[in-house]
């Protein structure tokens, strides 16, 4: 991918001397790797995933060079903040929440929430929250730790026993092996990562998508820190020239035969 321009790189970065070269510095993309099909390690070692191209493909289009980094999910924000890197970019949700301690580009996909349950397992989800929270009464349900998801859980669901994980696929582990009677995650990560795999045979979604704004915010964004606006903007650019060039579509298709970017 290109070098950042010495322009760019002494506005977003505060270079202190004007002889520095840009091709000195790269922009430090922070993500888990454990979130599939966005993010994860895979067979080889390797970061791959819907979130991973993406990256590659705005930092080529912004002219930038990128250098990935993987961080836990409940540590993500204060990485960020913590200068470890300059960007997240990890299927994290535009809430107002986040927006009080970080910046937002527009978002880059959208996709519902979803509960899983075994096939075995005899529920009907109703599609009001509240009358729903009273049939989910007493059961347990696991969710990945400080996503929206959990947010959602504990301020709609709580009559439920609400189980945290650090992450998704400690979730499933949990449901496969009964510890848990539900989980609720995005549906696509339940889809990809967990209902068509060998582990996920014997599962399957139950009840309504949900997608509140309150709590599941304005679709993913890649977040900056606040007053970055230089790299926010590069961003946005980034994010419109590849979805009007096609490359967006061709990552999309790479990994899903419906749209995510969503309406």
């Amino acid at each position: 991918m290109k070098k950042l321009v010495l322009g760019f790189a002494a506005a977003a970065f505060g270079f202190a001397a004007v002889s520095a070269s840009a091709e000195e510095h790269v922009v430090r993309i922070g993500t888990e790797g454990a979130y599939p099909p966005f993010n994860y390690i895979d067979a080889e070692g390797n970061l791959v995933g819907f979130d991973i191209d993406v990256a590659n493909a705005l930092c080529d289009a912004a002219g930038f060079e990128c250098e990935l980094v993987v961080q836990d999910w409940d540590g993500i924000i204060p990485g960020l903040l913590a200068r470890r890197y300059d960007a997240i970019i990890a299927s994290m949700s535009i809430t107002e929440e986040r927006k009080e301690v970080v910046d937002f580009t527009e978002k880059y996909y959208a996709t519902p929430a979803k509960f899983v349950k075994a096939d075995d397992r005899d529920l009907d989800i109703p599609d009001d929250i509240s009358e729903a929270n009273d049939t989910l009464s007493g059961m347990a349900i696991g969710v990945q730790r400080a996503t929206v998801h959990e947010n959602f859980l504990r301020d709609n669901f709580g009559d439920a026993d609400i189980r945290v994980y650090a992450t998704q696929d400690e979730a499933n582990l949990d449901l496969v092996n009964g510890r848990v009677d539900l989980v609720m995650a995005d549906s696509v990560v339940l889809l990809e990562g967990f209902l068509e795999t060998e582990e996920g045979e014997g599962y399957s979604f139950v009840g309504p998508d949900y997608i509140e704004e309150q709590w599941h915010g304005e679709g993913i964004g890649i977040a900056v820190r606040k007053g970055e606006d230089d790299l926010r903007e590069a961003l946005n650019a980034a994010i419109e020239e590849i979805r009007e060039t096609g490359t967006y579509q061709e990552i999309n298709a790479k990994y899903f035969d419906f749209d995510v970017y969503g309406d």
